[in-house]
């Protein structure tokens, strides 16, 4: 008999942006000239205080299994660390280490979603949520969000698409593509509505730490009648410099989480016992790298929305999270850009790769196909020398 892919497999989509980054990168390793502006981790490297923990780790012999939803001092630094964060109180039964956020969404993902349940997602969304939810043979109901709010989810939003089979809601705030992050009203308004018909909630909260212009990072979990009905999700990829140590962590009810510990026992079982002595110290030492990079990037943010805004045909609205603008590129659409007439967001994007060596992630893997990604998580000067190239390529604004 010869071998066949299981068909829950069959329809699930490799991650884009993980495929463009690693386009990209082939070609700079071929030695093509092209700046790279896919990538949705930080530039910087890990803080040194948190290298140096993991080196000590490993000099006194920390290389051995964990419990499989990871050590007791890491969930109570998880725990402080989301009191000052967001002022929920949770205990350690209620916190699961996993092997990234993604790897904490997919078990969450598991434990909430039976065959047939409508799962809300937000439009643009994340280019993981739609393929974990059909993993779990879920249905995918998209939120078109109202274009006049620049993204940014609204109660009016998630109530007129609550259907007959919907039980949850996934939210992204800050949002991976857009930055947009919902005011501490607005969710307020939208718990309402989650609380008034009985869903629940996975709250997507990678980017809390880096928001700008005095923005307040609330989480949904904080207002009344939501903690029971909500799991929060997080980890130290972003603000943290940690993408590649693999640490995220969810919070949320004590059955729920018990669920997706099993899970993930019989998974991937413990995160490396390693990076969790790194995360120890990243979540409980010293803040301020965070707030040095935080600062970093909002500079970059500045500066990138401005030549953005600067340059023939396309339009940016002001992100306030995260390290990632959401370019409108519609004034394009049936024009004509050297031998390539654009049609959508995937035909510009080609062009700028190709034409102006410069890498950006189209929107149809985020469910848009009239914008693009840019991520300003890389240095000025290159922000600058990719700026250049793209208005060379597409000239100035009138």
């Amino acid at each position: 008999m010869s071998l066949t892919v299981a068909e829950r497999l069959k329809q699930l989509s490799p991650s884009p942006t993980m495929a463009i980054d690693a386009k990209i990168k082939s070609l700079i390793r071929e030695g093509r000239d092209v700046i790279n502006l896919s990538a949705g981790e930080p530039d910087f490297d890990t803080p040194e205080s948190i290298r140096q923990a993991a080196v000590t780790a490993m000099a006194k012999g920390e290389t051995r299994y964990t419990p499989a939803g990871g050590t007791v001092d890491l969930k109570k630094a998880v725990a402080d660390r989301l009191r000052k964060d967001t002022t929920l109180e949770y205990q350690p039964g209620e916190i699961l280490v996993s092997v990234g956020a993604k790897h904490s969404l997919y078990n969450a993902v598991m434990a909430l979603v039976s065959p047939g349940d409508g799962v809300l997602v937000p439009v643009p969304y994340w280019v993981t949520y739609p393929e974990q939810i059909r993993l779990a043979d879920g249905l995918v109901e998209l939120i078109h969000v109202d274009p006049k709010r620049d993204g940014v989810l609204s109660a009016e939003d998630v109530k007129r698409s609550i259907g007959p089979r919907t039980r949850g809601l996934i939210l992204n705030s800050p949002s991976n593509p857009s930055g947009a992050v919902i005011e501490p009203s607005d969710l307020q308004d939208i718990a309402q509505v989650v609380v008034d018909n009985d869903l629940w909630v996975i709250s997507d909260e990678i980017y809390g730490r880096l928001v700008y212009e005095g923005t307040v990072q609330s989480s949904i979990a904080s207002f009344p009648g939501m903690r029971e009905r909500t799991v929060v999700i997080n980890g130290v990829s972003k603000a943290y410099a940690m993408t590649g140590w693999r640490i995220g962590y969810a919070a949320g009810p004590s059955a729920v989480i018990a669920a997706m510990t099993n899970l993930q026992s019989q998974s991937t079982s413990n995160p490396s016992s390693i990076s969790q002595a790194a995360a120890l110290a990243a979540l409980s030492g010293d803040q301020t790298a965070v707030e040095t990079m935080r600062q970093h990037f909002d500079e970059r943010r500045r500066y990138t929305l401005d030549r953005i805004n600067k340059i023939r045909g396309l339009r940016c609205a002001v992100p306030k999270g995260a390290f990632y603008l959401w370019v409108d590129m519609r004034a394009w659409q049936g024009k004509a850009l050297g031998s390539r007439t654009i049609q959508n967001s995937d035909d510009l994007a080609l062009s700028l790769l190709e034409e102006a060596g410069v890498g950006v992630v189209p929107g149809s893997g985020f469910g848009v196909d009239d914008h693009f990604r840019i991520s300003y998580a890389t240095s000025m000067k290159l922000l600058a020398e990719s700026m250049d190239r793209v208005q060379r390529l597409l000239g100035s604004a009138e």
